[in-house]
């Protein structure tokens, strides 16, 4: 018998305004801080307007240093250029992920061909903590495509797990981390369940995109909510109520001051100046989208 994780706590993300651009936000809020080693967690689920060309659409080129922005992508797909040269498209079921390291410039774009595609970009952005010792190292892109995404399906075929980092019962992620984080996303038929052991000293959480879950031991959970574990137990196991999406994550913790301005995660205020400067002066490169 598995000894299941108890739940900590559960935080409903908010729908708010990032710029001109929706977003649900469960963590970090008003009612919970930040889930260590992972920063922030958005949702974003928009029709790209048809009023502009896509090329100008999405995130324009911005900065960012000391951590790991990641874009798990679940309708449409996502242009990624950055300072560094890397110039990709990853589509629904894929990954970007990016250690940002001292300093790099990306755009976040919808591809040219979205409004033929069905003009939806659903995503989840991830915000994954750098540990002090590698916050200065050089920036790494990793695109990883659904066809390069190992999965595990259980023997019903009601659940489908694919693995980005990490490893999960013998299936390992392709994407290289710079601390042990695991993460998976999921789709669950009604009636169907996986577990998921989850190492002891991880953090944990899961979210659910759609649907309705119930955590064995615990209670039922619906869209829009993330469910944060205590570390006290071997792993959690969902069953579905509904069919469902839903993201878990789960990550060795810093437990490191952390210093925040915007895009800059660093250790301390003057580190966090110091980045600042270097962007003004050009040394996170330049980005001009052609």
């Amino acid at each position: 018998m598995h000894k299941y994780r108890s739940v900590r706590t559960v935080l409903y993300a908010d729908l708010k305004e990032t710029g001109d651009i929706p977003v649900r936000q469960p963590f970090p809020s008003a009612h919970a801080d930040r889930i260590d080693p992972f920063l922030l967690l958005h949702h974003i689920n928009i029709e790209v307007p048809t009023y502009i060309p896509p090329r100008h659409a999405g995130v324009a080129p911005h900065p960012h240093r000391g951590f790991s922005p990641v874009t798990f992508i679940f309708k449409g797909g996502v242009h990624h250029r950055d300072s560094r040269g890397n110039n990709s498209v990853v589509r629904e079921g894929g990954t970007q992920w990016m250690h940002a390291g001292m300093g790099v410039i990306h755009s976040e774009r919808p591809p040219e061909d979205i409004h033929e595609t069905g003009g939806v970009q659903e995503l989840l952005q991830l915000w994954v903590n750098s540990p002090a010792s590698r916050k200065k190292d050089q920036p790494a892109y990793y695109p990883l495509h659904a066809a390069d995404t190992p999965s595990l399906k259980t023997e019903d075929g009601r659940a489908v797990v694919h693995v980005v980092t990490g490893e999960l019962l013998g299936t390992k992620g392709p994407i290289p981390t710079l601390t042990p984080v695991n993460t998976f996303t999921a789709h669950l038929k009604k009636g169907g369940q996986f577990y998921f052991p989850i190492p002891a000293t991880h953090h944990a959480f899961i979210y659910l995109l759609d649907g309705e879950l119930r955590v064995e031991g615990a209670s039922v959970y619906t869209a829009f909510h993330a469910v944060v574990f205590n570390e006290d137990g071997e792993g959690f196991n969902l069953i579905a109520e509904e069919d469902t999406r839903v993201f878990i994550a789960s990550g060795e913790p810093l437990n490191e001051n952390i210093a925040q301005h915007g895009p800059y995660v660093m250790n301390t205020e003057t580190e966090v100046l110091e980045a600042m400067r270097d962007f003004q002066m050009g040394k996170m490169g330049i980005l001009i989208e052609e």
